[in-house]
């Protein structure tokens, strides 16, 4: 085991440029605890928004406590690609091995998910798969994990490719069949590693602990960079020039991308390549590239020079597995997919920098290969330049689903339509999944990275290409766009394109200084958009904002809409929210998000007063993750039962917890016929049948209740808390239209009771019942089934 993780592979492929994971490891950030909620943004938006968060609000866990506590016996473990996942596990059991913690462990198997897919075509035992993976304990027939401590480590979740079903698959409890090592061995540990999005594939009852790696701290970046560079005057350059770009230090959150910077910036500010250095997130990534293919010509062929056609047809190749890839969500793939592509497994493991080839091989036994870019924002890279270089070579746009058409079949045909089209492409992506890709898409698109590319390009796309038309048509975006995270990724594009001009224009004013910055100065909403983005990009701290220097009448501040998720604000901010909005009874405010903030319940009190306020017109009060009790909720429900003129329609709770007494404050709200709430979430808020009891019979009590929505999602609410939702279903007079209910502990007892009531109540209004995640077993699925047979059923969806 000391030898398998003594050694850390950080990009080169081959057993001498590896480096010893003592001489090198930098600790990571991790935390302790995390939110249950399924986030499918952008993972690099989840790093900048985790770079603005306040270290205060989280519990720090060191890698070997990690199973001290004795109750905690499953662990997940979340952070998104090249955070430093493995290599948390790997310094994890090397540690162990080497004798310096959790001596108490008798047995670590790590069962990395990328190899266990290369046996999804075999059925094992439990012993049979140990046996196959670590072949030295062949003559252990039997795990005691009651007598002794052992740890099963999962690592990639999001990289498995077997079916995972916790509901439905058949539990075993015999070692010697095919089964889950959960209900084999009961008390073994386990340790399961995800990214963000794939880690709800995982019921929250079969998790005791969340542990989040939040990967380097603006310390820890200094630290790997003096670790890794021998020469600290260099080091030095390096971490001065990356605080230089925002978006560049950013980035040096993730591990992987330190290495990528160190490669590229260790040889230029070292002198021992010129050339301006990288200021951009594509400069950097050309660069690198282009380094990773001087190494391997150097290093394979022995000879600086390389032939153009041949290095082209390679990183198109390279360039159209990351695209297809990155289109289906894989971060690994296999022999088969390379070949899908052209690509000669051969000739990909030379561009070990790039693409790297991970295999094993033990007693003779060659399990297969297994293939992944260093970093997803690797892959993204080579795919935005495959699209780039597919445009100017052979006009196709691989961005349109007919991806064997020419542009001559699409109304767009210039350089600028098909910048625009991506943008256009990027903005309909609800989660950001492309505002990567598009940031190099459009870096890719100016002259001066086509230069740096040379013989890739057999034409520059400069020719047909201003880059002013694009830069207009973002900015017109932006002025469009009321979603301040799309925004936010616009300007990133805009400084891709050298175009900083809004920005510039709103630093002027900000460098003014004093009380009257902005005094007199008439902001569009672009310029609104560019503070926003100026406030969150800028390394200063700031502990004071004051809307009221602002003209009131302003373009932006007219919007119906605010959005303050993870925004550090305290009861204090809510104060002067509440205070300004009070203060502006003509404030066209409809939607307030302060999701993932700290008001607690003394800021949810100011904001009650607010809501008590006859001339507030907010519609949408987003409060998740707020640390909210039964006071705040009582506060909020006193405050809408005082003012029946309110306008509130949603009001979200989620991930809260206001106990037994809050629902009872809620229920109360929800039973006074002027209440004209439509929407309520209530996600994870540790609501049990009692509380279900009193929100049903709330609503049957106010036949006039507006409620269409009601979210209780991953609360323990069971079959009998189901049982009274169901009696509420029954009423004529109940005007629900969208239940969910995942999570819940629902069996096929509430399954009946749901489908039951339907049946009974021809005029129901549901037309959305989600169940997902419960277990209904056969004898649910069927009373459903006749649900959905029956005529009168109006059901439009049901998970």
């Amino acid at each position: 085991m000391i030898e398998k993780c003594k050694r850390i592979n950080e990009g080169m492929l081959h057993h001498g440029s590896l480096t010893l994971l003592n001489e090198i490891y930098t600790e990571l950030y991790i935390t302790e605890g995390g939110s249950g909620e399924v986030n499918n943004e952008h993972e690099v938006r989840q790093i900048e928004t985790a770079s603005r968060r306040p270290a205060t609000q989280e519990t720090p866990i060191k890698c070997n406590d990690l199973f001290k506590d004795k109750p905690i016996r499953r662990v997940l473990t979340k952070g998104i690609a090249g955070i430093g996942k493995t290599v948390w596990v790997q310094r994890f059991i090397l540690d162990w091995a080497e004798g310096r913690a959790n001596q108490d462990v008798v047995f670590i198997f790590p069962l990395p998910f990328r190899e266990l897919n290369l046996m999804r075509e075999k059925k094992f035992s439990l012993m049979d798969l140990l046996h196959h993976f670590f072949p030295e304990i062949k003559k252990l027939k039997f795990i005691d994990c009651d007598a002794y401590k052992v740890i099963f480590i999962f690592d990639g979740l999001d990289e498995c490719r077997l079916p995972l079903d916790f509901q439905n698959n058949e539990n075993l409890w015999d070692v010697t069949e095919s089964t889950s090592v959960d209900k084999l061995l009961p008390s073994a540990l386990l340790w399961i590693t995800s990214r963000p999005a794939a880690a709800n594939q995982i019921p929250p009852d079969c998790v005791d602990q969340v542990t989040e790696v939040r990967g380097f701290s603006d310390l820890n970046k200094e630290e790997y960079f003096r670790k890794r560079i021998t020469d600290q005057s260099l080091a030095n350059k390096i971490i001065s020039h990356i605080k230089l770009s925002r978006s560049l230090y950013i980035m040096c959150h993730i591990p992987v991308f330190c290495w990528i910077a160190d490669t590229v910036l260790g040889g230029m500010l070292g002198e021992a390549e010129s050339g301006e250095i990288p200021k951009t997130l594509t400069q950097m990534f050309t660069r690198f590239l282009i380094f990773q293919i001087k190494h391997k010509d150097r290093k394979y062929y022995g000879k600086t020079e390389t032939d153009p056609q041949q290095t082209k047809n390679n990183v198109l190749a390279l360039g159209k597995l990351a695209f297809q890839q990155l289109e289906k969500g894989n971060l690994i793939f296999y022999e088969e997919d390379l070949r899908d592509c052209g690509i000669d497994v051969k000739e990909v493991s030379v561009y070990s920098g790039v693409c790297t080839q991970i295999f094993r091989e033990e007693s003779g036994l060659h399990l297969g290969k297994v293939f992944s870019f260093v970093h997803l924002s690797v892959q993204e890279f080579l795919a935005a330049l495959y699209a780039f270089l597919s445009f100017i070579s052979n006009n196709k746009n691989v961005l349109e689903q007919q991806t064997t058409k020419v542009l001559n079949d699409f109304k767009r045909t210039t350089m600028s339509d098909f910048l625009m089209n991506a943008v256009d492409k990027a903005l309909r992506s609800e989660n950001g999944h492309l505002d990567l890709f598009l940031r190099f898409l459009l870096g890719l698109s100016l002259e001066y990275n086509q230069t740096l590319l040379g013989g890739l390009l057999t034409q520059t796309g400069s020719s047909s290409h201003s880059t002013e038309e694009t830069v207009k048509y973002i900015k017109d975006k932006i002025r469009e766009n009321p979603y301040p995270e799309k925004s936010i990724n616009l300007f990133h594009c805009l400084n891709e394109l050298k175009d900083n001009s809004i920005v510039q224009e709103v630093q002027t004013l900000l460098s003014r200084g004093g009380d009257h910055c902005f005094s007199g100065a008439r902001l569009s909403s672009a310029h609104w958009s560019a503070l926003v983005f100026v406030l969150l990009n800028s390394e200063e701290k700031l502990d004071e904002f004051d809307l009221s220097k602002y003209d009131p009448s302003e373009e932006r501040l007219s919007h119906s809409m605010c959005r303050l998720s993870n925004c550090k604000i305290t009861e204090e901010g809510c104060a002067a929210l509440a205070s300004a909005l009070r203060s502006n009874p003509s404030s066209h405010l409809r939607e307030l998000n302060l999701n993932h903030n700290e008001p607690g319940d003394s800021g949810v009190k100011q904001l009650s007063a607010l809501l008590e306020d006859p001339h507030c017109k907010l519609e949408e009060l987003q409060l998740t993750w707020c640390s909210i009790t039964h006071e705040g909720c009582a506060a909020l429900a006193s405050a809408l039962r005082s003012n029946p003129s309110s306008h509130l329609r949603k009001l979200n709770l989620n991930y809260n917890k206001p106990g037994d007494s809050g629902v009872m404050q809620l229920s109360a709200l929800l039973e006074e016929p002027y209440c004209k709430l439509e929407k309520i979430h209530l996600c994870n808020c540790s609501i049990p049948e009692e509380g279900c009891a009193s929100l049903a019979s709330a609503l049957r009590s106010n036949p006039s209740s507006h409620l269409r929505e009601l979210n209780l999602n991953q609360n323990n609410l069971g079959d009998s808390g189901v049982k009274q939702l169901s009696a509420l279903l029954e009423d004529p007079h109940c005007k629900l239209e969208k239940l969910q209910l995942t999570w819940c502990s629902i069996t096929d007892e509430g399954c009946a009771a749901l489908a039951s009531a339907l049946i009974s109540n021809p005029s129901s209004h549901l037309r959305e019942l989600n169940l997902k995640y419960n277990k209904p077993g056969d004898s649910g699925v069927k009373q459903l089934s006749a649900l959905l047979e029956d005529p009168h059923c109006k059901l439009e969806k049901l998970q």
